[in-house]
């Protein structure tokens, strides 16, 4: 049996409660089979996206320890399925997105689609970022650290747990932008307050750098200076968003029902 592709409801479209259940049923099957895709893919490469992980490590610890029996193989598996989600995102925000527009006015659905796209390309850089600098900088540093005290033996599952952990962050560290101009979209904040609270936002975005994922200052460093110039940039998306906005602009931005 083929799978049917699920049709976007249009904004103005009457649509039954069953309708939007069987689009939502159609639009999590394909989620699934994104994932389920994607975990295919990072299974078959698994060796090389466990090589690429462990390039963090310095190169006595390349070949992390395994403790138990299952573990290598529940490892691998954790490993490739948070890869497969990783690869299946951009389909998973586009399916998500697809289900959410019929609820908003047709101008706002043009900027949110741009946005779910931006939001794609900065958590993959991010993902980038972290596996090229954050990571090799935390992990050099904790296996290093107090090394004369220490025989330090890597172990695979708590490394690629912590690995995973710090790319996440800093995908996610890369989203600010996109939280702080959907907020000045929606005219909960505006350029001219973000400039004039600008301190205040420095100091929650430091706030949010400790509460993140990262048990040592290294990481912490790393995940804390991105969101300073992702806020600095953020503030000045929000001053060319608001020029680009015409005067007096108040449209509505849900569709109605």
């Amino acid at each position: 049996m083929m799978l049917r592709l699920p049709r976007r409801l249009e904004s103005d479209q009457p649509a039954e409660l069953v309708d939007h259940l069987g689009e939502l049923r159609a639009r999590i099957v394909v989620c699934l089979v994104a994932v389920g895709a994607g975990f295919g893919v990072a299974y078959t490469f698994r060796g090389r996206v466990l090589d690429v992980l462990a390039s963090a490590l310095p190169l006595a610890h390349r070949h992390p320890v395994t403790l138990g029996v299952a573990e290598p193989f529940m490892t691998s598996l954790k490993v490739s399925l948070v890869a497969g989600l990783a690869l299946a995102l951009p389909v998973v925000l586009w399916q998500l997105w697809s289900y959410l527009a019929p609820a908003f006015q047709r101008h706002v659905q043009r900027t949110i689609a741009w946005l779910v796209l931006a939001a794609t390309v900065l958590f993959a850089a991010g993902v980038v970022f972290g596996d090229r600098v954050a990571l090799p900088a935390a992990v050099h540093f904790l296996t290093g650290y107090d090394d004369t005290h220490y025989t330090i033996v890597v172990r695979a599952q708590d490394y690629y747990s912590f690995a995973l952990m710090v790319l996440a962050a800093v995908g996610l560290v890369f989203e600010l932008p996109i939280f702080v101009l959907g907020l000045v979209r929606l005219r909960v904040l505006s350029a001219a307050k973000l400039r004039r609270n600008r301190r205040v936002g420095y100091a929650l975005v430091a706030t949010l750098a400790v509460a993140l994922p990262g048990v040592d200052p290294v990481t912490t460093a790393f995940e804390m200076v991105p969101l300073f110039v992702l806020f600095e940039a953020a503030i000045w998306g929000a001053v060319l968003l608001e020029r680009r906005r015409p005067a007096g602009d108040y449209r509505k931005v849900l569709a109605d029902t």
